[in-house]
């Protein structure tokens, strides 16, 4: 028998409705909102945690007491002061104890040191997959257990269920396929998903604004964040050449032939697949096929010259706690917005594995996920080394 463990579990009295302390990620939206509203309604002990993660945005823009717009600049990204004063508003209308708790030298450490690395080395790297590997479901996890809480809980948009024969904890796609976010939680194992509770995997993005109205919360009608929210104004040349300087150099555009066509503004600002920003360089639309961020270059070719076969994946994830002992069959992801493709997948020694794709795939870039999936299950995933 499979249960959800968001509504009911017999395996654990901890998991049923009305019982445990939960500590709710806050970041001052909607979702997390409404997360600690419908648990605190199931009758839990609830805790709102807000996270400060860097100083970036330290501009509020708005009255915390009346919610008034002020002279300041709008910061639409997260983490801003004016998401602490919104998790702080509904977690005081709510009734529930609130805290901004510091995690900004795990943020530094562990996204943001390793966003400039990975851009230093050629790839792409997806922040928000380490800033939920790392800090939302390790360090706060562990703050967590020191407020003596059963659970963790946050806004996400996916499903945990609970296999009694097996004894494993799996994690699904959430109902809403257009809010579906299990991509970027490939990396939970059995100890956090026995832990974690995500109430917004059942219900659709705008049942959850109606749900939020309904309950008068004061991010019922705020925008989702689209930003990175340590990169301001979301320019990432500025960002990289003030904490990296001199990492951002000029240098030549070579075809796949080697030939000289032009000229970059530096290897980090682009990105495979990327043709917007390279300038006329022939009477051929031209695209990013490769990064050499040893020898400064960036090199251009054909759409054709972006199909991949292949690619080979490190640092493998499996969410049941196994490494798989053969191939398998799975759809996989090679980013958060790209539809899941069929595939072969093959488990490598070193915690890597392989993926032949049925049908060659566009613009496979390192540095971003590969995360594989059977039927609505995330089996695993890892980051993506090389196509092939």
């Amino acid at each position: 028998m499979t249960t959800n463990v968001n509504t009911h579990n017999p395996h654990s009295a901890l998991r049923t409705p009305h019982s445990g302390r939960v500590v709710v990620a806050m970041s001052g939206g909607v979702d997390s909102s409404l997360t600690a509203a419908l648990l605190m309604e199931q009758g839990y002990d609830v805790i709102g945690v807000h996270m400060r993660l860097h100083h970036l945005h330290a501009q509020s823009t708005k009255s915390c007491s009346t919610g008034a717009a002020s002279s300041g600049k709008l910061n639409k990204g997260c983490c801003s002061a004016d998401d602490v004063e919104d998790a702080r508003e509904v977690c005081y209308e709510l009734g529930i104890p609130f805290y901004v708790l510091d995690f900004e030298g795990d943020f530094r450490k562990t996204v943001i040191d390793n966003f400039v690395s990975e851009y230093g080395k050629g790839r792409t790297p997806y922040p928000c997959l380490m800033c939920n590997r790392y800090v939302k479901f390790d360090s706060l996890l562990r703050r967590a257990a020191q407020l003596d809480a059963d659970h963790l809980a946050t806004g996400h948009y996916g499903r945990i269920t609970y296999d009694e024969v097996t004894g494993r904890y799996s994690l699904r796609k959430a109902l809403d396929p257009t809010k579906d976010q299990s991509y970027v939680l490939y990396h939970l194992g059995q100890s956090e998903l026995s832990r974690l509770l995500l109430p917004l995997g059942d219900h659709a993005k705008t049942s959850v604004r109606e749900m939020s109205a309904e309950r008068n919360l004061v991010t019922a009608d705020k925008p989702d964040s689209q930003e990175i929210c340590f990169i301001p104004n979301n320019n990432y040349r500025t960002f990289l050449e003030k904490v990296s300087p001199g990492m951002v150099q000029p240098g030549v555009i070579v075809d796949t032939a080697g030939n000289v066509v032009g000229q970059h503004g530096g290897v980090p600002t682009y990105t495979i697949g990327q043709r917007k920003g390279l300038g006329a360089l022939g009477p051929d639309p031209r695209f990013v096929v490769e990064l050499r961020p040893a020898d400064n270059v960036v090199v251009v070719g054909s759409n054709d010259d972006l199909l991949s076969d292949s690619l080979t994946a490190d640092d493998a994830h499996w969410t049941s706690g196994e490494v798989p002992v053969e191939p398998f069959r799975a759809n996989v992801k090679i980013r958060y917005r790209a539809t899941e493709v069929a595939a072969t997948v093959t488990p490598l020694p070193e915690r890597r594995f392989y993926v032949e794709f049925d049908v060659p795939q566009r613009a496979v870039t390192p540095g971003q996920a590969a995360v594989c999936y059977v039927g609505d299950e995330v089996v695993g995933g890892g980051t993506i080394e090389r196509p092939l």
